[in-house]
């Protein structure tokens, strides 16, 4: 069932997306070859308390880290490691949640680690652009529907030459990290939920270099490529309301 916000609620959650925006930007800080992703992860955790929030992904379903932290061809989940020493040319994904008074952020990064290639940066550059193509199909639409979202990020990688995962999607956020409604980065425009004012959604396109498939790792936690080639992802937190959309996870 989807739950609808309050003005309040909505408020609750700006200062739950501004934490979670801003463990990212400790996060970009610390990016750089030779730090490793529990480095980083460790790091997230404790700005994250240190603003009195909790991190929403320790133990989440049994998640043992605080962000997702994924390289190259793997697309989300990474468990934070030692083991997993960032090197130059790599591209890495950080995913993170902050709760705050009873309320989640969820937004996610796709950050070069010195110099990448030139398809790397046209990667992660297409899957940004995706997530606000996906606000402007909200904003634009007479009545949008969930259908508009993935329509709009879909079209806009696949102009491009890339492909949307399909196993993964955005979905609701508030309360708890996942709510209804599921929210593909795929569909038709005009079709599914319709969105109304009060929905808070975490819009999340996963675009991948070459194919659409990908397989779950061993750990049961990551997920790669099944081709093995690179795949971007950028998330952001977003509540719908009368005068548009608001991007709770953003920073200026």
């Amino acid at each position: 069932m989807i739950q609808l916000k309050t003005p309040e609620q909505i408020e609750i959650m700006k200062t739950a997306g501004r934490i979670t925006a801003e463990a990212l930007l400790v996060a970009e800080e610390m990016i750089r070859e030779g730090v490793t992703t529990k480095e980083i992860d460790e790091k997230i955790n404790q700005y994250i308390r240190k603003c009195k929030a909790k991190p929403t992904f320790l133990g989440y379903g049994g998640f043992p880290g605080s962000a997702c932290i994924s390289i190259n061809d793997e697309v989300i989940h990474g468990i934070p490691s030692h083991k997993r020493v960032l090197k130059n040319g790599d591209i890495v994904k950080i995913d993170v949640g902050a709760m705050w008074h009873g309320f989640t952020g969820d937004s996610a990064r796709t950050f070069p680690v010195g110099e990448i290639s030139e398809e790397a940066r046209n990667l992660i550059e297409a899957t940004k652009q995706s997530f606000f193509e996906a606000v402007k199909a909200i904003e634009e639409t007479e009545h949008p529907r969930i259908g508009d979202i993935g329509h709009a990020v879909q079209s806009y990688v696949e102009a491009r030459g890339y492909s949307v995962v399909r196993e993964f999607v955005g979905h609701g956020v508030g309360a708890n990290l996942h709510e209804d409604p599921n929210v593909p980065n795929f569909g038709t425009a005009g079709r599914g939920v319709r969105i109304y004012p009060g929905m808070t959604l975490a819009i999340e396109p996963m675009v991948n270099q070459g194919t659409e498939k990908v397989r779950m790792l061993g750990d049961g936690w990551g997920v790669v490529t099944q081709d093995g080639k690179l795949s971007a992802h950028y998330e952001n937190s977003i509540a719908v309301t009368d005068n548009g959309v608001i991007i709770l996870t953003k920073v200026d």
